[in-house]
C-alpha cells in the first residue's frame, strides 16, 4: 500500500492545453492560428479529470491562464474564474489535491506590451491580478507562484527567443528582482488567507558537465552553469541574495526579499547538459546533449540521465524544506521508453528518501500530449496520446504503468 501523504501526480499548464487568443505566445508562434484550441482542454476538462482519476494519482498540478481572465487591462472575466473553480471543486470531490501554478510563462498581450517585467509597474499590475484571483479561488492548499522564472529570464531577456524577446542583461536583472518581489508578496497573501497554504516556485534544475573533461574552459563553463542555474536561487531563498556568475565577466548580485519564503521547493528535472566552449557563440557557450550512460535521447534530443535527479535533490535539500518533483517527463512516441524513464526516476526518488532526503511528491509531465514551447505539437510527453484534429485522448501503456508504479511503491515521506 502507498503512503497517502506522498503526492503522486501529473502536471500540465493551461496555455499548453488550451491556448488563448489573448496571450503573448499566441502572437509568437504561428501554430496557434492553425490550432487555437490545442487539445481543447478548456471544454473537455471533465473528461481529462476522469483520466486523472483513472491513473490513481492523488494530486494534479495545473495553471490558471491569466490572459483568459484579464484579456484587456480593464476587464475581468468572472465566468473564466468560475471555470477554474469548477476544476478545483471537481478535483477535490475526487480526492485529488489541486496544486495551482499562478504564472506559467504566458502573459496577456496588454501586460507584456505596457508593463514588461523589467518595469517597476509590472509588480503593481501583476499583484492587482493575483490579489483578486486569490480572493476568488478557494479550497486550494498547494500553490506555485512562478514556473521556472530563470527560464523566463534567460529566454525572454537574454536569448530573446521567447516573449518579451529582449536581449539585455541589465533589463534581465531588473525583471528577475521584480518577479521575486512578487513571489514574496504572493507568499504572504496566501498565508494570510489560508494558514494551511503550502507555497513554492517550480525551478528547473539540470545536471551540467563539461563536453570534454580535460578542457579547462568546458570545465569552467559547467561549473558556472551549475552555480548560476541550480545553486543561486537556492542561496536566494536561504540568505536573500542571488549571485549570478556570467562567463568571463564579473559576477552579478541582486538582493531579493525571498529569504525563508518557501514551504517546499518545487523541482522540474529532465536532463543533463554538456557545456562546450565556443568562441563563436554568445557568452562563448554551446549547449550539447550526448548519450553517455546508454539511456538514450528523447525525441527532443535531450539526454536521459536519471542519476542526475539524485544530484539536484541532494543539493536542494540544503534548503531544509520538503522537496517535490513538480515536473519530470520524456518526449517520446515509444511507450516502452516512457515506462523505463518513469521507473528509473522513481527508483532514484526511492533511493533518495531511503537516505533521508525529504521528498514529498512526484508529478509526471504530462497528463496528455500538449503544445511544447518552441517545438509545436510533435513532442509527445503525454501518458495519454492526443489526436490534435479530433481531440481524442488515447491511453498509452505508460499510463497503466504509472498507475502500477503508484500502487506498488510505499514511500515514507
Amino acid at each position: 500500500m502507498r503512503n497517502k501523504d506522498f503526492l503522486w501526480g501529473v502536471a500540465t499548464s493551461a496555455f499548453q492545453l488550451e491556448g488563448s487568443p489573448y496571450a503573448d505566445w499566441s502572437t509568437w508562434d504561428s501554430i496557434f492560428s492553425l490550432n487555437p484550441k490545442i487539445t481543447n482542454h478548456y471544454e473537455l476538462y471533465r473528461e481529462d479529470i476522469r483520466l486523472i482519476k483513472n491513473l490513481g494519482v492523488n494530486s494534479y498540478r495545473f495553471s490558471i491562464e491569466w490572459s483568459r481572465i484579464q484579456p484587456s487591462e480593464d476587464y475581468w472575466n468572472k465566468e473564466v474564474v468560475r471555470h477554474y473553480q469548477k476544476i478545483i471543486n471537481l478535483l477535490n470531490e475526487n480526492n485529488i489535491k489541486p496544486m495551482i501554478t499562478i504564472h506559467h510563462f504566458t502573459h496577456p498581450v496588454w501586460f507584456i506590451t505596457k508593463y514588461p517585467w523589467h518595469k517597476k509597474k509590472s509588480i503593481d499590475k501583476f499583484m492587482e491580478y493575483v490579489e483578486r484571483l486569490i480572493e476568488n479561488i478557494n479550497n486550494v492548499d498547494y500553490w506555485l507562484t512562478f514556473n521556472e522564472p530563470y527560464l523566463l529570464i534567460l529566454g525572454g531577456y537574454i536569448e530573446g527567443c521567447i516573449p518579451p524577446g529582449y536581449q539585455n542583461l541589465n533589463l534581465a536583472l531588473k525583471a528577475m528582482k521584480n518577479i521575486f518581489i512578487c513571489h514574496r508578496q504572493i507568499y504572504d497573501l496566501l498565508h494570510l488567507k489560508n494558514k494551511n497554504s503550502m507555497v513554492s516556485i517550480a525551478h528547473n534544475m539540470a545536471v551540467f558537465a563539461p563536453w570534454i573533461k580535460c578542457n579547462p574552459f568546458d570545465r569552467l563553463l559547467a561549473k558556472i552553469a551549475k552555480r548560476f542555474y541550480n545553486h543561486s536561487i537556492i542561496e536566494g531563498f536561504m540568505d536573500g541574495k542571488i549571485s549570478l556568475p556570467i562567463p568571463f565577466r564579473k559576477t552579478m548580485e541582486i538582493e531579493v526579499p525571498i529569504k525563508g519564503k518557501l514551504d517546499f521547493f518545487g523541482i522540474n528535472y529532465y536532463t543533463r547538459v554538456h557545456m562546450r566552449f565556443n568562441p563563436l557563440r554568445k557568452l562563448f557557450i554551446e549547449f550539447r546533449h550526448r548519450d553517455i550512460d546508454g539511456h538514450g535521447l528523447t525525441d527532443m534530443g535531450w539526454e536521459i540521465y536519471p542519476k542526475g535527479l539524485k544530484k539536484v535533490l541532494k543539493y536542494a535539500s540544503k534548503l531544509n524544506v520538503p522537496l517535490i518533483i513538480t515536473e519530470n517527463g520524456i518526449a517520446t512516441k515509444d511507450d516502452n521508453k516512457k515506462m523505463k524513464f518513469i521507473k528509473a526516476h522513481v527508483d532514484v526518488i526511492e533511493n533518495a528518501i531511503s537516505e533521508g532526503i525529504d521528498v514529498r511528491g512526484y508529478f509526471y509531465w504530462s497528463l496528455i500530449d500538449n503544445y511544447e514551447w518552441l517545438h509545436g505539437l510533435d513532442a509527445r510527453f503525454g501518458l495519454y496520446r492526443v489526436d490534435f484534429k479530433t481531440y481524442r485522448r488515447i491511453p498509452t501503456k505508460a499510463a497503466a504503468f504509472y498507475s502500477y508504479i503508484i500502487n506498488s511503491r510505499n514511500f515514507r515521506s
